[in-house]
């Protein structure tokens, strides 16, 4: 009993993992259309930044919970107007951009942290369960995807800030014409979903550490999850982070790591080949 209360326990930090992860792709791809394949590489800059700012002093709260994100959105608000905003509808060329700029991020980290792994120390400590040890930082990180995911489909829900935004992604020629400021809505939807990538990899740089390499690692499962959501930015990558998710665990739990990867990328080609939208295509025309 006990190992299978420990089990779920890991199954649920998995997930929560997982959904963190897809959470900032989610935003930029499944509200902008964009493909953003240097969305590993602003994981990798939130962990960097989180470590950076703790060594110089800085609570390491306030360095995973705000300084992380707000440096990572705001490189990505300078992105977007730099590179992004003149490939809007050219997907091709926004692959190659982000391509580029992934490349161009991993050499600048090579060169300023080394290729080595970095890490800080995970707050919290643990508890004793049974003989085994729980670590309280990864529940933290549970509670924080879930508040995460409850704030984020009420925002785009239920407020003016969240219509504005899925009106202007839904047809931005009307939302024009209607006085709302696309190039401002793009802008801010860009940078934040580059900040919860950054608030991401500083949430995950206590457990796994931070090498300049790491984006390769994450974003395939992020773009697999996100695809296999569909239509709902939110919903969709709750439902899917939850099955892919559990998926890959439990079968990790029966043989090892390499097999949970295959398992979980079979059954989102299987998904995508019984529903080519998405779990919520034909549920969800909104993006919540």
């Amino acid at each position: 009993m006990h190992y299978f209360l420990l089990a779920v326990i890991q199954l649920i930090d998995s997930i929560a993992e997982l959904i963190l992860v897809s959470l900032g792709l989610a935003v930029i791809f499944g509200m902008m259309r964009v493909i953003n394949l240097a969305h590993g590489e602003f994981i990798m800059l939130g962990g960097f930044t989180s470590i950076f700012a703790t060594n110089m002093g800085i609570n390491v709260w306030i360095a995973i919970l705000g300084v992380s994100p707000f440096i990572v959105g705001v490189l990505g608000l300078v992105i977007e107007r730099l590179i992004i905003r003149h490939l809007y509808g050219r997907m091709i060329d926004t692959m190659l951009a982000t391509w580029g700029l992934s490349l161009l991020l991993t050499g600048l980290a090579t060169t300023l942290f080394g290729n080595r792994v970095q890490g800080i120390s995970a707050p919290l400590g643990s508890i004793e369960f049974a003989g085994f040890s729980i670590s309280l930082y990864n529940q933290f990180m549970v509670a924080v995807c879930l508040i995460l995911i409850a704030g984020g489909y009420a925002i785009l829900r239920f407020t003016r800030l969240g219509l504005i935004a899925r009106a202007t992604m839904q047809n931005p020629e009307m939302a024009a014409s209607l006085g709302i400021n696309r190039s401002r809505v793009f802008a801010m939807t860009f940078s934040l979903g580059a900040a919860l990538s950054g608030l991401t990899g500083a949430l995950l740089a206590p457990l796994s550490g931070v090498v300049p390499t790491m984006g390769a690692a994450y974003v395939a499962k992020a773009f697999i999850t996100v695809i296999t959501g569909g239509a709902s930015v939110i919903t969709g990558t709750g439902l899917s982070a939850s099955l892919l998710g559990s998926i890959g665990t439990v079968t990790t739990f029966l043989s090892n790591p390499i097999f949970g990867d295959i398992a979980l990328l079979a059954t989102a080609l299987i998904l995508l080949r019984i529903l080519p939208t998405g779990i919520t295509g034909k549920i969800f025309r909104g993006a919540s």
